[in-house]
């Protein structure tokens, strides 16, 4: 059986299941060859499970897992094409940096003269070359990361696992091996498969992203896609800062608000009469005054500014919440908190959610 071309892996079908606990609905899933690809979403959702079917760790419960083309699911994990590099890097602290790296090497048998050239290409890949003397506890926690994605490079295996790598780093360490991993999965060309549930991280580094919820894949797409077009509410919401509004459109098309307010701004094409309508923040503008024929009318909460931009939040009777705004430049300084003011965007900007 071969999985289509260009894919990595497959899974058909696959799901876990402990007992009572679904940890994992039946999901298909393709990732391609030599892409970096996320899965994403809060503690609980099935991301680490489905990383851990994928490397053996554990078995699947229905299903089918293809590596390359070939049946995985029945093989052991020290057999499968894949390596994991984990949250806690598991390095050896007996021992250096090239031996650390070297040592799976030496578990499949390598000959030195051919896995010498390897460990010392794959510490320059991670800037570690001038490091291979050193121990574990002599390095920083960005650079016990770097061994821990050298060693698993070095077999130069078909799929890198990353469970949450990055997590026990600080915010402006994290920020900087986003860039370095990215680059390194430029320059070698190996798939990676990397958890998180970090939204911006995704964002940061993936070509695409699987959101995932309470054991589903709720969307897969680019992280534009997944940005500009979620798929449900909760992809919505789980990624970046969203507005919400339940809106409702008569025959003539006219799109209105729960109290009635006509919200022609809102009004994207398709075949629905209720839905919510979401909208990110910097689509939103906000005029003063009310009495504008389109939008909503409101009045000033809170007005911040934050440097490249200043956060508006607006109250509207017809919103359950307060409708954000992110103005660029100078587009708030005639805000002032408490005074009227009509929210509007452009329908291209506005997403349909839960049509009915």
């Amino acid at each position: 059986m071969s999985a289509g071309k260009g894919a990595a892996i497959e899974l058909r079908g696959v799901s876990k299941r402990y007992r009572e606990h679904v940890a994992l609905e039946p999901v298909d899933l393709e990732i391609r060859e030599g892409e970096f690809f996320c899965l994403l979403g809060p503690s609980g959702c099935g991301k680490t499970t489905t990383l851990n079917l994928i490397g053996g760790f554990v078995t699947v419960t229905t299903g089918e897992i293809l590596i390359e083309g070939q049946r995985a699911d029945r093989i052991p994990p020290h057999k499968r094409n894949v390596n994991t590099v984990f949250q806690n890097y598991a390095l050896f602290p007996h021992l250096n940096v090239y031996d650390n790296v070297a040592f799976g090497l030496k578990m499949a048998r390598v000959g030195r003269r051919e896995a010498s050239p390897r460990i010392k290409e794959a510490l320059t890949l991670v800037g570690l070359e001038s490091q291979a003397d050193r121990f574990p506890s002599q390095l920083s926690g960005g650079q016990q990361q770097r061994v821990a994605v050298a060693r698993a490079l070095v077999k130069r295996p078909a799929v890198l696992l990353l469970d949450e790598p990055l997590g026990a780093l600080d915010l402006k360490l994290r920020k900087r091996l986003q860039i370095e991993l990215a680059q390194i999965h430029k320059e070698v060309g190996t798939t990676f498969v990397f958890v998180t549930h970090d939204q911006e991280e995704a964002m940061a580094m993936a070509d695409r992203i699987a959101v995932m919820n309470e054991g589903r894949i709720e969307q897969i797409g680019t992280p534009e896609e997944i940005y500009r077009r979620p798929s449900s509410r909760f992809v919505a919401d789980f990624i970046g800062e969203s507005n919400f509004l339940e809106v409702e459109r008569s025959g003539d098309g006219t799109v209105t608000a729960k109290d009635g307010s006509v919200v022609a701004c809102a009004a994207p094409s398709g075949e629905w009469r209720r839905a919510t309508l979401m909208v990110r923040p910097e689509a939103v503008q906000v005029i003063a005054g009310n009495g504008h024929r389109e939008g909503l009318a409101g009045r000033v909460v809170r007005s911040s500014f934050l440097g490249s931009f200043t956060r508006v939040a607006v109250q509207c009777d017809t919103a359950d919440a307060q409708i954000m705004a992110a103005l660029q430049g100078g587009g708030a300084s005639h805000l002032e908190e408490n005074a009227t003011a009509t929210v509007t965007w452009s329908p291209q900007d506005a997403v349909v959610l839960d049509p009915q």
